[in-house]
Formats: C-alpha cells, structure tokens, sequence
C-alpha cells in the first residue's frame, strides 16, 4: 500500500505542477476575463488536490 501511495502522492504533484504550467501557458492566449477564471479553476483543482493528498497522509 505504501508504493500505491506513494505513486498517488506522486501523480498528484504532477498534477498540480501541470496545471500550473498550463495556466501559465494559457495567460498569454486569453482574454483577461478567461484567464481569471482559469485561475480559479486551478486553485479549486489544487485545493481538493491537496486534501486528498492529505487525507492519503492520515
């Protein structure tokens, strides 16, 4: 069980570095308006990605 979770964790930060990276992408591609609300998008995804992360940790 410990690989698997370590694999999750993994994939997890790999999931939000990528966002990131998208994000980052995206800003010079979207209207302003467009790019706020992607932001948002990423920060929810990020949040609830990070409490998984954490409920994997208990």
């Amino acid at each position: 069980m410990s690989d698997e979770k370590n694999e999750i964790e993994k994939l997890i930060d790999d999931m939000i570095s990528s966002g990131d990276e998208l994000v980052t992408n995206l800003k010079t591609i979207l209207p302003n308006s467009l790019f706020e609300s992607m932001v948002l998008f990423h920060e929810s995804n990020v949040t609830n990605l990070k409490k998984i992360k954490e409920f994997l940790n208990k």
